[in-house]
């Protein structure tokens, strides 16, 4: 048995202002998938399914369950700078850690929180 490929799935409050930030913020692409109450987020090799459910929990009272990804990319740096130069809300400066990443965690419109990091060359 191999794993393909993941795909994230998130509940969204309001898909709508979810869509924009993973767009507007993140560079992800948005696509119809055939039900209103659903969006696919795409960027590269990475697939969000978000799911509108204005009625769920609210992701900023989940705590630590409200983490729920860890983008691994090519030039973080690059990234940090362009996320946070569109407003997003960092959780975590940009910073070496000796688990062998450069990392920052940013939290999204909805309060998820998502950790981004590129693996450092030794």
């Amino acid at each position: 048995m191999v794993i393909q490929r993941t795909i994230y799935v998130l509940a969204a409050p309001d898909l709508e202002k979810s869509a924009e930030f993973f767009r507007d913020v993140l560079g992800f692409t948005i696509h119809e998938i055939g039900d209103q109450g659903w969006r696919m987020f795409v960027r590269d090799n990475c697939r969000i399914m978000a799911g509108h459910c204005p009625d769920a929990i609210p992701p900023s009272e989940l705590g630590d369950h409200s983490y729920f990804g860890y983008f691994v990319v090519d030039d973080v740096d690059d990234y940090y700078g362009m996320v946070t130069s569109k407003g997003a809300e960092v959780i975590k400066p940009l910073r070496t850690e000796k688990w062998g990443m450069r990392e920052f965690g940013v939290r999204t419109i909805d309060g998820h929180r998502i950790m981004i990091g590129q693996d450092l060359e030794e």
